[in-house]
């Protein structure tokens, strides 16, 4: 039986950690958790905001999915997306998705991502 999502796995072209720490640390506010010793070597870097986990590893041949994504539950959705807009992140708004709140950015390596609050 599954009891939780544990993290989501990401890639990114090699040579990109340092830009995917500015924003997963510095923009997104996320934690850059270490890597075990023995993944270390392949590059990439690993996130966390409590419960939710980021693994990014670094492909080769990189190219980011158009559809696929993690979908992150923020708070204070509209000042979560001015922190994004400021430091220079696309924000696009979707209202398709009944009872939430949501936008959609890339990270620097052009992962989709989609930032969420249920309304309540």
């Amino acid at each position: 039986m599954i009891t939780a999502l544990d993290h989501v796995q990401l890639a990114a072209p090699p040579g990109s950690e340092d830009q995917l720490r500015t924003y997963y640390v510095d923009i997104l506010g996320m934690t850059e958790t270490p890597k075990p010793p023995a993944l270390a070597p392949h590059g990439g870097c690993w996130f966390a905001s409590g419960d939710a986990q980021l693994h990014i590893g670094v492909e080769t041949d990189f190219k980011p999915a158009h559809k696929a994504h993690p979908g992150l539950r923020v708070q204070h959705i509209e000042s979560y997306a001015a922190r994004l807009a400021q430091h220079g992140a696309q924000v696009k708004w979707d209202e398709n998705l009944p009872g939430h709140r949501r936008f959609y950015s890339q990270d620097p390596a052009g992962n989709r991502l989609e930032f969420l609050e249920p309304l309540t």
